[in-house]
């Protein structure tokens, strides 16, 4: 089926969009013009969503809020908001009764005439994929971002023509319900995340193993060597396989040379293409990413415009961004790092110790793993949100722990911030970087990012 023929299945259909927000209001005004009848569904109150519930009513959608806005949902198809768990015992009495239930990925996926590069893992996503799609765009191709990344690409389906390209970010969320895979898949590495909403671990790594099960002969895959859970999906993948490696050489792949040269290792072949150096923001994590980048467009980008995108990408916001420098001290916004794998990378893309400051909403996940960084690489600790008492819980009771890095409890970010001022001299770093979600006291990391990012520029 292609769009036009899937656009007159849905005229005068009754269907639900859960969740209104950035990935579905789009989609609500598309389904709209399109001439379904369209329910836009949420959690929150009408006074909670604003002006939006107004504009969206006088375009003809009919609103269902509050708590019970998924009971007894009389439709014929419902698109879950990315971040919906596919669980939810409404989502299963609707699939009893014979209603659909899809995402805006999904249908996507089905429709979609282009090339397609998708990516998931628990950390790098992001800027892996927008490293994919400014290559691309060096290169002189057409491309088009979504996915998690913030945009939905549905309501562009009709743009989007076979020989354009397309560059997804894709969550464990969106990737547990699916079952068409993308022409390119990029597995950046797998490390316990999300926790608190999916049922344990094995259900979160078979989510991100879904990114590989339905490709086929012609699909390429490209997958972390480094990492012990994403080198498991090698066994599983039909296609061409690619990897990349921070710790190694590799015949068929991306790596890093001792001597900080990036490779390209394909079809017997090895390419040196640029020295470490050569790329503008810091970090180990972000030489991974680049190589990650570097497998997946190998063949469709030629190195100069690789060495361009390196040269010239000044790095996604959010993700160890610089924000300013005051008296010689310099504020990092770190704000995507909503794990502690997040966190530890982070601080190693750091050449000295930090001023720290952590915590947020529980995920679930532990934080000892992320103790031998914080003991090596921070000046001082400070921790505020729900998780504040289980991190310092997890420094205090290390057998290496000997009262250094001080801790400090703050009530939030903004104590935070304000004690970091004071205790800091010309030459140090504060960083946040929350090694945890959000939801405590935002809606979101980037409102999070935002709001340190305005008190700094306060001081």
């Amino acid at each position: 089926m292609d769009c036009k023929q899937f656009f007159e299945t849905i005229k005068g259909k009754k269907i639900a969009m859960c969740g209104i927000g950035i990935s579905n209001t789009p989609l609500i005004l598309d389904f709209l013009s399109k001439g379904a009848k369209v329910y836009a569904c949420d959690r929150r109150s009408r006074q909670m969503i604003g002006s939006l519930a107004d504009e969206l009513e006088s375009k003809g959608a009919e609103l269902r809020l509050g708590e019970g806005y998924l009971n007894n949902l009389e439709v014929d198809i419902i698109f879950r908001t990315p971040g919906m768990n596919w669980n939810l015992p409404e989502l299963d009495e609707a699939r009893k009764k014979g209603i659909a239930v899809t995402s805006e990925m999904e249908v996507f996926f089905d429709l979609c005439p282009a090339t397609i590069f998708a990516v998931t893992g628990s950390d790098g996503k992001t800027t892996t994929t927008t490293l994919i799609s400014k290559m691309l765009e060096a290169e002189g191709k057409k491309v088009f971002v979504g996915g998690n990344i913030g945009k939905p690409l549905l309501p562009e389906i009709e743009n989007i023509k076979s020989d354009d390209f397309v560059v997804v970010e894709l969550s464990s969320f969106q990737l547990i319900s699916m079952r068409k895979s993308p022409d390119i898949a990029v597995v950046t590495n797998v490390a316990p995340n999300h926790l608190d909403v999916h049922k344990d671990m094995d259900e979160y790594v078979q989510s991100k193993k879904n990114i590989i099960l339905h490709q086929n002969a012609f699909s390429r895959t490209v997958l972390n060597r480094d990492n012990e859970i994403t080198e498991s999906f090698r066994k599983d993948v039909r296609g061409q396989s690619l990897g990349f490696s921070m710790e190694r050489q590799l015949h068929n792949g991306a790596w890093l040379s001792q001597d900080g040269f990036l490779h390209m290792a394909y079809r017997n072949i090895d390419v040196p293409i640029m020295h470490r150096s050569e790329i503008a923001i810091i970090g180990d994590h972000n030489v991974a990413n680049y190589l990650t980048a570097i497998a997946a467009v190998w063949g469709y980008v030629g190195v100069d415009n690789i060495k361009k995108v390196a040269r010239g990408f000044g790095g996604v916001e959010h993700r160890i961004e610089f924000v300013r420098e005051l008296d010689g001290v310099k504020y990092y916004n770190d704000s995507i790092a909503s794990s502690p794998t997040r966190t530890i990378a982070g601080l190693k893309a750091f050449e000295q110790k930090v001023h720290l400051i952590a915590g947020g909403y529980d995920k679930q996940i532990p934080f000892e793993p992320m103790v031998p960084y914080i003991l090596e690489k921070v000046e001082k600790l400070y921790l505020c949100g729900d998780t504040a008492e289980k991190i310092e819980a997890a420094v205090k009771n290390d057998k290496n722990y000997k009262g250094v890095p001080q801790i400090v409890k703050v009530k939030n970010i903004k104590e935070a911030v304000e004690a970091a001022r004071k205790d800091t001299k010309k030459g140090d770093i504060v960083a946040l970087s929350p090694a945890c979600a959000s939801f405590d006291a935002f809606d979101n990391f980037a409102q999070r990012g935002n709001y340190f990012k305005e008190l700094v520029n306060k001081l």
